[in-house]
């Protein structure tokens, strides 16, 4: 049985893909917790694939297994990385904070799974595991921005983007720490079965739709606690229902009752990134949706974005995501 979404991508939900995701002593709790959440958890009347969870201890036998968490409590799991053989997607959502070097059993599952096909995922700190593992050599990567210099001091033919949320290779994916590996994981799920399924999952889990891998890291001041923050806020939702308008900094600094100087830092701290970007990534992410769920042609959706011309629209679409808009519409439609 199949399921056509409203992004009128074709869903087996009859389907089961296999996810391993690797614990080890004193892994946090939150980080195991992330990509369980989100493929793990059952979302309502969403349609999706079943997937199957399997949390595999790093011993290399298989059987019981006691992982011990940094929060003083233990879990208890039935796989060890034989299971990781078995699977679709293995998922390291973190890593031991001092960075240890990953038994030599675990770099050997993850380098034959990698060779037969396996979608490789590392999360946070995950991303030197997978750097460990020889699956990044003279390839772009992100990991947890303070670890930034400690892994291009170990991995100095790695490319790696500590100002990113997340790197897509395709077979290899990375993130930045924390709350980014929620990103990442909605990111997975919408590059393969579109925007709505994605939104669907995050409104289950109440957490942001979809933030752009391109997005910085580190956000100075991520929750509003000020009126000039409550004014910014609703400067936002202005200019996402008027993305077809030019916007100049100076009116939207009057319109947020700010100076230019004060709208541009506080803009800075509340999004992470400039005005120029900000919209950007919301014009290409109207873009997707668009190319996603309609039929509309190329122009339209670039006029209704606010590109002006197809023209833009095909150029900032292939250099942020290395595809044009009619390839990424046959990628969701099939057609």
């Amino acid at each position: 049985m199949k399921n056509l979404t409203s992004s009128n991508k074709l869903i087996d939900v009859e389907q089961t893909i296999h996810i391993a995701i690797v614990a080890f002593d004193s892994i946090s709790p939150f980080h195991l917790s992330v990509p369980c959440l989100v493929f793990g958890e059952s979302h309502g009347d969403t349609p999706l694939p079943k997937f199957a969870i399997k949390v595999c201890g790093i011993s290399a036998k298989s059987g019981e297994q006691v992982v011990k968490t940094n929060a003083g409590f233990s879990i208890q799991t039935r796989y060890g990385l034989s299971a990781l053989s078995r699977a679709d997607m293995i998922i390291i959502p973190s890593w031991y904070n001092d960075l240890r070097p990953a038994p030599l059993e675990l770099l050997n599952v993850l380098r034959k799974a990698h060779k037969a096909g396996t979608r490789i995922v590392g999360l946070c700190l995950g991303a030197f595991v997978v750097a460990e593992a020889g699956l990044l050599q003279q390839r772009s990567a992100t990991t947890h921005w303070a670890l930034a210099k400690e892994f291009s001091r170990r991995f100095p033919d790695i490319h790696l983007d500590p100002n990113v949320l997340y790197v897509d290779l395709g077979d290899v994916v990375t993130s930045a720490g924390t709350a980014a590996g929620i990103d990442c994981c909605l990111h997975l799920l919408r590059s393969k079965y579109g925007a709505d399924v994605a939104a669907a999952v995050a409104r289950r889990l109440v957490v942001a739709p979809h933030r752009q891998g391109g997005q910085a890291q580190y956000i100075e001041q991520a929750i509003p606690v000020l009126a000039s923050d409550d004014r910014l806020s609703q400067i936002l939702e202005w200019m996402l229902a008027h993305l077809t308008e030019s916007h100049n900094l100076d009116q939207l600094a009057q319109r947020a009752l700010m100076s230019r100087r004060s709208f541009t830092r506080h803009f800075q701290k509340m999004t992470g990134t400039t005005v120029g970007q900000w919209l950007l990534h919301q014009r290409l992410a109207f873009a997707q949706r668009q190319l996603e769920s309609s039929q509309r042609s190329i122009e339209d959706i670039a006029i209704d974005a606010g590109f002006g011309s197809g023209l833009l629209l095909r150029r900032y679409f292939a250099r942020e995501f290395t595809i044009s808009p009619s390839a990424y519409r046959r990628q969701f439609q099939g057609k």
